[in-house]
């Protein structure tokens, strides 16, 4: 499943995050979350295959990455958006130790996790961290 979204806005710099999770239920909490904290979604990738077209195609600032894409093992993104020098953000049930090495670029969160951490590490590895820090702080629970 894609689901490539365009959400209109008003400040040029808002930064888009592109979410790749193969539980639509994790999906959508994440998509609320970062919608919440003031971040446009670039899209939603629950297969490797559009989850690297959707990489490809130059449109995200950021990514948030299941390393366990319906069974397939998700590193390939992982090593095109490091190749694009584009942050991510690993969100796993795994432990750090059983991350293939393609996931090594990414900044590592252990499912479930808390709304505000994953907006303060969102906002962590971006470039420009002062956009979402207030928001960080008044996002909903997940």
């Amino acid at each position: 499943m894609i689901l490539p979204q365009s959400i209109p806005s008003d400040n040029d710099e808002t930064v888009r995050v592109l979410i790749l999770e193969d539980e639509p239920m994790i999906a959508f909490g994440i998509e609320d979350v970062l919608l919440d904290a003031g971040f446009a979604i670039a899209g939603v990738a629950a297969k490797l295959e559009d989850a690297l077209r959707l990489i490809e195609s130059g449109d995200c600032n950021a990514a948030i990455v299941d390393p366990n894409l319906a069974g397939v093992c998700a590193d390939p993104a992982a090593m095109a958006l490091a190749a694009r020098g584009l942050p991510f953000i690993v969100l796993s049930g795994y432990s750090r130790d059983q991350m293939k090495s393609g996931f090594a670029g990414g900044h590592f969160l252990q499912k479930p996790c808390r709304p505000e951490l994953l907006i303060e590490t969102l906002t962590d590895v971006l470039p420009n961290r002062q956009n979402h820090r207030a928001a960080a702080e008044t996002s909903a629970p997940m």
